[in-house]
């Protein structure tokens, strides 16, 4: 299509030749008008070709865009889990946005065109052999123009990319410590602290788009000056009748036309090199993160647990939080994990739970290890409640059964019964149809946990996976959690439940003590917590923090 545009455009070229050297001379006024209906018949088409290619363009954008948001968001769910993330984690949702806007831009047009130019560099030599060569000389300026955009643009763009984000992490912060910043006065602080990195930000993006607007305007004035110059030179030829006053006007239309996709490429450049970059970052995330697929359903798991030797590292990170842990468990069994503060119990349940991946060693239901079930199998089988909660905005009942389409209702009630949230979910003004907020704002912080403990007891998952499951609760709620944790292990399933207050063993039956990243004992509750209880007039020389849960 682009081929079919570029030999159009030189209807006005020959147009004019004609004009020039067969109309005036002849004085012919039906050849002008035939002339002039069968180039307006030109330029409808080519106005018509270029209209469909530049939508065929948004259209091919969009596709572009439907192909790979399904891959890119997945990515997004996944990148924090593998690797640390440097700004707000929404960079490769902007990366697609920003290919996509280029590819609808009139961006790609000037680099189909460009491969066009030597037919037009062509006719001019065919025209005269100096006129050629002064729109050759032309390009060959453009040219070390678009080059030197390039260069100078790659860097600003990157740079003004990364401030963008670090932008956009500092406000969303801003936006999630609202309450914080108002309560203690230093959001005037954030405030200026917000300011200098938009600074930042807004001078290396004027950089770049300065750069690039000068760029642009030297190409255009230069284009000016040469098709000025072309006409020149072809007066002159026309004087020494070398030329005809046709190929002189014709040759400055066609000078026009060979420049003008090099002009338009340098004007879009700063948008073509940030796509490039988008483009270079959009392939790293999907090799990195590709979608993973299983070809056989495995049955779902029913008797055992086991950990396997594994040390685990934070995402991104190279210290290990978790060593060589191994212990395994049977079904109907409750395990709680007890130790100080950043001992790696959360870590530990976090790869127990497919979260994390281990360094080395394996997790194995049923013998199987996770990674054999694909993602959404894996969840039906495991209810996770981590400490920090957080909902997704949408009705009440929509975040008990994980947005599940269609979701049967005896399914929700049941995981709400049992998490015990049933009777505080009828007593709101629209029951389980109410709609919680971003983030869950419309409940308390006591009312969110006990939505998500309902979450995580959806269809009876066989692995039940809490931690620190009762840090929001009042007493009524501890009792709920209680009675939650045996019906788990009532049904056959396992409970494991990090522990820092005594009431959340009370339904538990094993014991498992992290200090350090090790486990430093793991067997049946009582047995464990007389173990690390102090003997009468004996020093006490345990896990710190585990004197209150032992008594």
């Amino acid at each position: 299509m682009s081929g079919v545009v570029n030999v159009l455009a030189l209807t006005g070229s020959f147009f004019m030749l004609q004009v020039y050297d067969r109309v005036i001379p002849g004085r012919s006024v039906p050849t002008l008008v035939g002339l002039a209906v069968f180039a307006g018949t030109l330029f409808v088409f080519q106005g018509v070709l270029e209209l469909i290619r530049s939508r065929l363009l948004v259209r091919i954008g969009m596709a572009l865009d439907a192909r790979l948001s399904g891959q890119v968001y997945a990515a997004l769910m996944r990148l924090p889990l593998r690797t640390k993330l440097a700004g707000d984690g929404l960079q490769s949702l902007r990366d697609l946005d920003q290919v996509r806007s280029f590819m609808s831009s009139a961006g790609p047009t000037a680099l189909f065109d460009l491969p066009w130019m030597p037919l037009y560099l062509l006719i001019c030599f065919l025209f005269h052999f100096w006129i050629g060569m002064t729109a050759l000389a032309g390009v060959v300026i453009l040219f070390s123009l678009a080059l030197l955009a390039e260069i100078r643009t790659r860097e600003p763009a990157r740079k003004a990319n990364s401030q963008a984000a670090a932008r956009n992490t500092l406000a969303e912060a801003t936006r999630r410590n609202a309450e914080v910043l108002q309560a203690m006065g230093f959001g005037s602080r954030i405030a200026e602290r917000w300011s200098g990195i938009n600074a930042g930000y807004l001078d290396t993006n004027a950089t770049a788009s300065d750069l690039a607007g000068t760029l642009a305007t030297i190409a255009k004035i230069l284009r000016m000056m040469l098709q000025s110059g072309i006409l020149a030179i072809g007066a002159y030829l026309v004087i020494h009748q070398e030329a005809t006053g046709g190929i002189m006007i014709a040759s400055s239309i066609m000078m026009s036309r060979a420049l003008a996709p090099i002009e338009l490429a340098i004007a879009h450049w700063k948008g073509f090199v940030t796509a490039r970059q988008a483009w270079a970052r959009l392939t790293q995330l999907l090799v990195l993160l590709p979608e993973t697929a299983t070809s056989v359903s495995l049955p779902a798991p029913r008797s055992a647990l086991s950990v396997e030797s594994i040390s685990v590292t934070p995402p991104g990170e190279r210290r290990m939080v978790v060593q060589d842990a191994t212990f395994a468990l049977e079904q109907g069994v409750g395990l709680g994990i007890v130790g100080p503060s950043a001992s790696g119990k959360s870590s530990l349940v976090r790869a127990i739970a497919g979260i994390w991946l281990p360094i080395r060693g394996t997790v194995r239901l049923d013998g199987a290890t996770l990674d054999q079930w694909s993602p959404e199998e894996l969840g039906k089988h495991v209810g996770y409640l981590p400490q920090d909660v957080q909902l997704f905005d949408g009705t009440i009942a929509e975040n008990i059964a994980r947005f599940e389409p269609q979701a049967p209702s005896d399914k929700i009630l049941a995981a709400a019964r049992a998490a015990g949230v049933h009777d505080l979910v009828i007593h709101l003004p629209e029951g389980y149809e109410t709609r919680i907020g971003e983030a869950g704002s419309a409940l308390s912080a006591g009312q969110r946990q006990r939505v998500a403990l309902a979450r995580a007891l959806y269809g009876d998952p066989f692995l039940v996976i809490l931690d620190e499951p009762n840090s929001n609760l009042d007493a009524e709620g501890e009792a709920a959690l209680t009675v939650a944790i045996q019906a788990v292990r009532a049904r056959g399933g396992i409970a494991v439940v990090v522990a820092h207050r005594p009431s959340a063993l009370a339904s538990l039956d094993q014991v498992l003590v992290m200090a350090n990243g090790r486990i430093q004992a793991f067997g049946p509750k009582n047995e464990i917590l007389n173990k690390i209880t102090r003997p009468a007039g004996v020093p006490l020389k345990v896990v710190s923090g585990l004197e209150e849960t032992a008594s």
